[in-house]
């Protein structure tokens, strides 16, 4: 079983920006395509973005766009979610996936999430 970990939420004022990261203690992150979801009051969870298992290719929601990027360093096992100009809409629990095969199917691993907050 592979265990991700986020870190790096925390409170921001709105127009502020945080950067998420995910690691895999014990496991090779690089072997995974890396996803990051988020859960806002009053929706489903969705997708904010994916990166392939190499970093060559990665891709964001239309409505975080031009704001938030995601990242990863394989030889640091480690991949990340620049979220830049926060909303308020945007408090939520932000999580990591990782799928073995590629963004667009099915994740295998999830971490347990992190609180963002963002303030007025």
């Amino acid at each position: 079983q592979v265990e991700l970990v986020e870190s790096g939420g925390g409170v921001v004022q709105a127009g502020g920006s945080l950067r998420l990261t995910c690691a895999a203690p014990g496991a090779t992150l690089s072997h995974y395509a890396i996803q990051w979801l988020r859960q806002t009051s009053g929706k489903e969870s969705e997708e904010v973005a994916c990166i392939s298992i190499s970093g060559a290719r990665s891709r964001v929601a239309d409505s975080v766009k031009g704001r938030f990027s995601i990242s990863r360093d394989n030889n640091r096992r480690l991949a990340w979610l620049q979220m830049n100009n926060l909303n308020i809409g945007e408090t939520g629990i932000y999580s990591c996936a990782g799928g073995n095969i590629a963004c667009g199917y099915d994740m295998n691993y999830w971490g347990k999430g992190i609180q963002v907050t963002v303030s007025s």
